[in-house]
């Protein structure tokens, strides 16, 4: 039986994750976070009501559930206070359910404001960052200046801490971008009353109640920011976040070893997306384009930056190459009902590259210019699948699809998505088992 499960994007994110966490979460003991920040964004919508979450894991809308953020994170206190009255607002409670590790690392106001201007000094060559700082945070961890949330409980310690960091980021700001200086005292009362409102949500145990919790075969959801190939390393560099994304970066995060995890679940759209700059290589043509649904009816629209993602098809190299990354046991297709309308349906199946064909994508993203998709048609089903709860009673044609998925990655589908409402998700694999079904786990 799978107790712990991660669910990792495995395209440029925003593949809808948070739904599948939400419908998992239901019977989940525990819901992690482990990576990235609030530069993230999941959207869950239950009864009518749309749930925004950017830090807190969205298993909290189930009152079960004790919800972790764990040392690989970082964190900016303010987005945070923010998510956290919001939630009270819908009546969400969650002093006791939500724990954050002391270990994480929190974004500080020259965070956001460096990544901006490093972003304009690139020009034409920006990446498209969100600008909340989370690269800059992550790269004072990596240089050990960074702030790690346990110093907000020490006030004193604290303000010496930033004292002397302040004076090497005022320098930098003054000498390198003619900016001026930032007030410490400004500073320190700031964060200070974003203590008072944190005190109660900072341990310093959440990575040892986890291992406990793995230990006693409690069911543990870990949850993934982003996307496969956003990934700092593997990714299409530089064009990605500013933490690993993919499953072994969560299990480093959350501060547990890999033997720890049972079932690792892939979310891919039944098509493609990415917000900002880099290469999309099955791109809609314009012709293509004219056919599909608008960004605003399909629903492509970014949870955190509010820009409309760029559109492509299926691309099964890109997915052969994340499933192998990540170890993908499974995949959740979600958002099938969006091509319901389209007479055909293309699937990039391989690329071209300088005259020749390949089955993953190339190294350095300088080669992805030369990169030209293989495309297979394959007939559209023309009819609603909105309200079809069962894989086995879709159009037929949209049976052939996902059994074409599912050959071309060589993975099973355990999870189809016809919609964004909580219900409008299960279809699982034809026969599948429930202890190694995607959808249910032997949960």
């Amino acid at each position: 039986m799978d107790n712990s499960i991660i669910v990792v994007g495995v395209q440029w994110g925003d593949e809808g994750k948070g739904k599948v966490i939400d419908l998992l979460a239901e019977k989940a003991d525990y819901v992690v976070r482990a990576q990235g920040g609030n530069n993230a964004g999941h959207t869950i919508i239950v009864d009518d009501k749309e749930y925004k979450f950017h830090l807190v894991p969205s298993g909290v809308l189930y009152r079960q559930a004790t919800c972790l953020v764990t040392g690989g994170t970082v964190i900016d206190p303010a987005g945070l206070v923010g998510e956290i009255r919001g939630l009270a607002f819908h009546g969400i409670e969650l002093a006791g359910r939500l724990k954050i590790s002391c270990f994480a690392h929190m974004v500080m106001p020259y965070h956001r404001q460096f990544d901006k201007l490093y972003e304009s000094q690139k020009g034409k060559d920006a990446v498209g960052t969100t600008g909340k700082g989370i690269g800059p945070c992550y790269s004072d961890k990596a240089l050990r200046i960074g702030f790690q949330l346990g110093e907000l409980l020490d006030p004193a310690r604290f303000k010496v801490h930033l004292e002397s960091v302040l004076a090497i980021k005022n320098r930098e700001l003054k000498l390198l971008y003619g900016e001026a200086a930032l007030d410490l005292e400004a500073i320190f009362t700031e964060y200070m009353e974003y203590a008072h409102e944190l005190k109660k949500y900072i341990y310093d145990g959440v990575e040892t109640e986890l291992a406990i919790a793995l230990k006693d075969k409690k069911k543990v959801l870990f949850e993934g920011a982003h996307g496969t190939f956003l990934d700092t390393t593997f990714g299409t560099y530089p064009y990605v976040t500013s933490s690993s994304t993919l499953s072994a970066g969560v299990a480093a995060g959350a501060g547990i070893g890999p033997t720890r995890i049972s079932h690792v679940l892939g979310v891919v759209k039944a098509y493609t997306t990415r917000v900002g700059n880099g290469p999309l290589p099955s791109a809609l043509s314009e012709s293509d384009a004219k056919n599909f649904l608008d960004n605003i009816t399909a629903r492509e629209v970014g949870t955190t930056t509010g820009r409309n993602r760029r559109l492509g098809w299926f691309d099964a190299a890109l997915i052969r190459h994340a499933i192998n990354l990540n170890g993908v046991d499974s995949m959740a297709i979600m958002k099938l009902d969006i091509l319901d309308a389209l007479a055909e349906i293309k699937i990039c199946v391989a690329y071209t590259y300088k005259g020749r064909r390949v089955e993953t994508p190339p190294a350095l993203t300088s080669e992805w210019e030369d990169v030209q998709p293989i495309f297979e048609v394959m007939p559209g089903w023309q009819a609603s699948t909105s309200l079809i709860t069962r894989r086995e009673d879709l159009p037929i044609n949209a049976q052939k699809y996902l059994e074409r998925l599912e050959a071309l990655c060589d993975c099973p589908i355990s999870l189809v998505s016809v919609g964004p409402e909580r219900h409008k998700s299960g279809l699982g694999q034809k026969g599948c088992n429930t202890q190694s079904c995607g959808y249910s786990h032997g949960w």
